[in-house]
């Protein structure tokens, strides 16, 4: 349902959920973006879009500009914050400078023309669609790791959305390639505080081969969070980070390779 794009301009590489949104008569544009179609070296191979890392800053700019290109809006327009894995939401009303970037975890706006946009290596990335009264768009991007989906930032972007118009019954949330059950080895001090949170949180938790172990569903987790949250309409991209290698960037994968760093892809969105 939704096969690797390639925008010929650009030559990003990313991928959307075709239920989502999809179509050249789409309200917004959205798109998960992989490692492919880019400019960085080594570990960075090859559209790295992280500006905490230690790649080249001019490579990382060509970067964030292919994929600007491909959303089709101008490169200032593209916009990330600094990552801090807290609850933190904020409305954007115009583009800001990437070196004032705020600390914050997710963004909403009912603003045409402003791509927000979120950075992962193994967290869930989050895009969220809804309409005001009016039918006019209201969208939000939102990056979940394991510790600000817990806190409730997907929660605070749901609310966010709330505040400008959008419903809970209209509002679609689709979550991106992430780390998968199959690769997400934790162990019984980080289970536990899902358990104390909720009891039927052990359903995003399997017996992993190691005693004392688990495999940790994120995604399925997330989705649980904001049915909870009250939406119904929401999509899953299943796509393991740290399995497909050639696609992804992965923390985990990173470290268990003793790697010195690592790229972050971009999934965003976009009111056309």
């Amino acid at each position: 349902m939704a096969q690797p794009l390639l925008q010929p301009d650009s030559e990003a590489v990313y991928y959307e959920i075709e239920a989502f949104l999809s179509g050249e008569a789409a309200p917004a544009f959205h798109g998960f973006f992989g490692r492919q179609g880019g400019v960085s070296k080594d570990v960075f191979t090859s559209l790295n879009c992280g500006l905490g890392t230690e790649d080249n800053p001019g490579l990382v700019q060509k970067n964030r500009n292919k994929i600007a290109q491909a959303v089709g809006v101008d490169p200032d327009h593209f916009i990330t914050m600094h990552q801090i894995h807290s609850t933190t939401c904020v409305r954007v009303e115009k583009p800001w400078n990437i070196h004032e970037r705020p600390e914050a975890d997710a963004m909403v706006t009912d603003v045409p023309g402003i791509a927000l946009g979120v950075l992962t290596a193994d967290c869930a990335p989050v895009l969220f669609y809804g309409e005001n009264d009016k039918g006019k768009p209201v969208i939000g991007a939102a990056h979940a790791g394991w510790g600000g989906a817990l806190k409730g930032v997907l929660e605070s972007t749901v609310t966010a959305m709330n505040d400008l118009g959008a419903k809970n019954e209209n509002i679609r949330a689709c979550i991106g390639p992430c780390i998968g059950k199959a690769s997400y080895e934790v162990g019984e001090d980080f289970a536990q505080p899902f358990f104390d949170e909720d009891d039927d949180n052990d359903r995003f938790f399997h017996a992993a081969r190691k005693e004392g172990h688990f495999m940790f569903d994120l995604a399925g987790y997330c989705a649980g969070k904001l049915y909870k949250a009250g939406l119904s309409r929401i999509y899953i991209k299943d796509l393991d980070t740290y399995f497909n290698e050639e696609d992804f960037f992965s923390y985990r994968r990173a470290t268990h390779r003793s790697e010195n760093d690592y790229g972050r892809q971009a999934s965003v969105i976009c009111i056309k």
